[in-house]
């Protein structure tokens, strides 16, 4: 487990996820050709809970989707 500070929105928030989510995520937002903030605040805008869990969920769907 690692934890990040990220500026969302203006604003810093620390997220706290394992090293194969940061490592998935940073490759998501890479081939998306989106920074890593960008790529969170947006996960951070469509969240219902908590925003590690929204990046875990989004990160899973899109590996899924890549299968």
């Amino acid at each position: 487990m690692k934890k990040h500070s990220l500026d969302i929105a203006g604003h810093q928030t620390s997220v706290t996820l394992e090293d194969e989510f940061w490592n998935a995520l940073r490759q998501i937002a890479k081939s998306q050709g989106r920074a890593l903030n960008d790529l969170v605040a947006q996960i951070d805008e469509a969240r219902d809970g908590n925003l590690s869990s929204a990046i875990r969920v989004y990160v899973l769907k899109t590996v899924l989707e890549q299968q």
